[in-house]
């Protein structure tokens, strides 16, 4: 058995009213993912590990945008907390509708994090962060939140 854990999963920000608005928000979180550290540092996050679609056209219809991210850490859920903080930090500085996060561990199972904003867009540098988590494993799925 290895401590290899998977964590992948996406950040959808849904279409804005416009496209100079969807143009904007889309640069914003850009942003975000390029101020996160290279894979130089310590850190648990890494923009290499975002996969960032390249912004609009104007011309082109206002869409949802997702951005995706996945790594191998050797046994990052003993460090989850941490993992989970640095993730929030960047959330905070961002545009989103809807996040998911996995955690496939040979240990523990596959856990699902989960943020929704609600009806309205989670704006950067707003603090409300609401998470919810289910833990599948061979018995079901249970549920937690935070």
């Amino acid at each position: 058995m290895s401590d290899e854990s998977t964590v992948y999963g996406y950040i959808k920000n849904n279409s804005a009213d416009n496209e100079r608005q969807n143009y904007l928000r889309h640069a914003e979180n850009r942003q975000a993912v390029k101020g996160l550290p290279s894979m130089d540092c310590c850190s648990l996050l890494n923009q290499e590990y975002f996969s960032i679609p390249a912004i609009h056209n104007y011309d082109e219809q206002p869409s949802s945008t997702i951005i995706h991210f996945g790594k191998v850490y050797r046994g990052v859920e003993y460090e989850w907390s941490v993992w989970i903080s640095e993730f929030e930090q960047l959330l905070k500085k961002m545009y989103w509708n809807k996040v998911v996060v996995h955690l496939e561990t040979e240990v523990s199972g596959v856990h699902t994090f989960s943020w929704e904003s609600g009806d309205e867009v989670h704006s950067p540098n707003d603090s409300t962060l609401n998470i919810r988590c289910e833990w599948q494993h061979e018995l079901g799925i249970s549920s937690c939140y935070a």
